[in-house]
């Protein structure tokens, strides 16, 4: 049995960080649990840390996780005149990593966060691991996440993004956020409480995430490629079958562009392969994080 709980997993994320990270725009929000090698989770957009929460309990005996909320997500610090930035969580990943004083790290990242992470540490002599979760890949963008992208540079597009989410009926609609699962019912309880709810409600955590989204440059989906042959480590990607916004086909495809590199299917799953089958995607990731025998 595991040490950890479902529910003390998700109450970690109710209650205060154990630090913040002061990366020089905002603050980082920090909280471990576990033992065992270190490993870094950096979650992607407009979510936080807390997407994580059911993989904690799989993992807490295994590794040493470290949860971040990137600035202006979750529990982290900022005002409404920080700058926020693709470019700025890249840098506060590497700056978290320096700051956490870790000689030796593996990363995890899902949807934008696993793209961030290899931007941040691609080649850095202190990775020992990666784990790639339904993230952006280097064949470029799919229809259905151009399509996405297309109105962020609109007038009110925060505002209506926020009504959307904050409907349990409209955020089922799959251009809206319904295609992100293949159980839409997932997208209401702690999904609500911990991501849709601050995009409706909280307009300082809707700014943000709008700043994040409107940053976004297809060059760094361009210069994956070539940060791919900069990872020697080695690298697990894990993959919903159903994914809409990163083909499953693109990540086969995605697998020889590494040195070292495996694909783990999760079927039943879309692009939060994590939050609808973390068992599985436990298994697949403790096949890199842990050291070989």
């Amino acid at each position: 049995m595991a040490s950890l709980s479902t529910s003390d997993a998700t109450e970690l994320f109710r209650t205060p960080p154990d630090r913040y990270l002061d990366v020089g725009a905002g603050e980082v929000a920090h909280r471990v649990v576990g033992t065992g090698p270190d490993v870094l989770f950096v979650h992607g957009w407009p979510v936080s840390g807390a997407t994580f929460r059911k993989l904690l309990p799989h993992l807490a005996d295994h590794v040493t996780c470290h949860l971040i909320d990137l600035v202006g997500a979750g529990s982290s610090r900022f005002r409404a005149d920080t700058p926020l930035s693709i470019d700025g969580h890249v840098d506060a990943v590497r700056r978290v990593v320096d700051l956490l004083g870790l000689d030796r790290v593996a990363a995890v990242g899902h949807d934008s966060g696993g793209m961030i992470a290899r931007h941040a540490l691609a080649g850095d002599d202190r990775l020992s691991a990666m784990g790639l979760i339904d993230t952006e890949q280097p064949q470029g963008l799919s229809w259905r996440f151009r399509m996405f992208l297309a109105g962020r540079h609109a007038p009110g597009f925060g505002a209506v993004l926020g009504r959307l989410a904050g409907s349990p009926r409209l955020r089922r609609n799959g251009f809206v956020f319904g295609d992100a699962f293949e159980d839409r019912s997932l997208l209401d309880g702690e999904f609500d409480e911990f991501f849709l709810r601050p995009l409706a409600q909280d307009r300082d955590r809707r700014d943000a995430a709008m700043k994040i989204l409107r940053s976004f440059d297809t060059r760094y989906v361009h210069e994956l490629g070539d940060l791919h042959r900069g990872i020697d480590v080695p690298v697990q990607l894990v993959w919903g079958e159903h994914d809409k916004f990163f083909p499953l086909a693109r990540a086969r495809g995605m697998v020889g562009t590494f040195a070292d590199a495996r694909l783990a299917v999760v079927t039943g799953a879309g692009l939060f392969a994590h939050e609808e089958r973390p068992a599985e995607v436990a298994d697949a990731l403790l096949q890199v994080l842990l050291p070989s025998s």
